[in-house]
């Protein structure tokens, strides 16, 4: 095993299928001679050339078509949207044709495409720079969500999502970019389901349904809450929101008896609240205690450092919620 971190995570999957499939390119603003906003595709230009990663105008409209009109055709793009915010720009080509290309030609054509970027908050970037877009994509069939808190998770999925014959949303958190963990050796090949959550940590006491940044997070929360108060919580890193996996969910549940969801986008409407929804559904009767939904405030995520703390639902909101769950 080696250290590595997940923005190498990342190249190294897109440089490795990239090697293995002459149909995949990548395709977005700045990522070929200056390697990405966040560096996530330097080199590739130098090894793949222009053909294979191209620069394109400011125009997410029309280098998103492209790409879809591309993987329509037999190749697979990877269209990188600098900011998740930027999404909207492009939403009719995204909603109306690739994620229901598939259904409405009868199966006849396939949509072979990543779009990833980067989204959330911790930076400073204000609220056109920091949404969390998960739950809208959630709302429309035929595209898949992933959204992981690991390098190893990353390499493993982003490979899945680039082999998978549906388009896929790839979620990458920009405070994860830096983060490290371990890795196989670059030269071993493997992947990550898509769909398949993933416990990160056991416990007994309580369950935290989360992902992404608030994953780790929720991690820190679990060890504090840990040593403070003996309480012992489970963490399950749910990978992927669009296919869900409610099972590893509510196996630990029928452990603990509650259920947190937490995520950084919006409480209202969110993914927590589907989790929540799900387990009353399928599983009341696993709870000793109300579930509950942990998001971010319904505002606008500003650029003063101690306001967007206080807004997002990370460590100290997490020990809140926790805490109060268990009275």
């Amino acid at each position: 095993m080696r250290k590595t971190t997940f923005i190498q995570a990342i190249n190294e999957a897109m440089r490795d299928e990239m090697r293995r499939d002459e149909s995949v390119f990548l395709i977005g603003e700045d990522i070929g001679h200056y390697g990405g906003l966040f560096r996530v595709t330097r080199n590739l230009m130098e090894e793949f050339g222009e053909r294979r990663v191209i620069d394109t105008p400011i125009s997410e409209q029309g280098f998103m078509g492209m790409a879809i009109g591309a993987a329509m055709v037999g190749l697979r793009p990877i269209v990188e949207l600098m900011y998740m915010d930027f999404f909207l720009v492009c939403a009719d080509q995204i909603f109306n044709q690739a994620a229901k290309m598939h259904y409405m030609t009868g199966g006849l054509l396939h949509v072979p495409m990543v779009i990833r970027g980067q989204q959330g908050g911790g930076k400073r970037y204000g609220s056109q720079h920091s949404s969390s877009v998960e739950s809208t994509f959630a709302q429309f069939p035929g595209i898949k969500v992933v959204a992981p808190a690991t390098p190893y998770d990353a390499k493993g999925l982003l490979i899945s999502a680039i082999r998978d014959d549906n388009p896929v949303l790839f979620l990458e958190h920009k405070m994860l970019y830096f983060t490290r963990g371990d890795m196989p050796d670059a030269e071993e090949e493997y992947t990550v389901p898509i769909g398949k959550a993933d416990i990160k940590r056991a416990g007994k006491d309580l369950t935290i349904a989360t992902f992404s940044y608030t994953l780790l997070q929720a991690l820190e929360a679990a060890e504090e809450l840990k040593a403070e108060h003996g309480i012992d919580i489970e963490v399950v890193d749910l990978r992927s929101i669009t296919p869900l996996d409610m099972e590893t969910v509510l196996t630990s549940v029928a452990k603990t008896g509650r259920l947190l969801a937490v995520h950084e986008s919006q409480a209202n409407a969110g993914i927590g609240a589907e989790i929540v929804a799900r387990a009353y559904e399928e599983a009341p009767y696993l709870l000793k205690a109300p579930a509950r939904r942990l998001g971010m405030a319904p505002a606008s995520i500003p650029v003063s450092k101690p306001l967007e703390e206080e807004l997002l639902p990370w460590k100290t909101n997490i020990k809140a919620a926790v805490l109060e769950m268990m009275r």
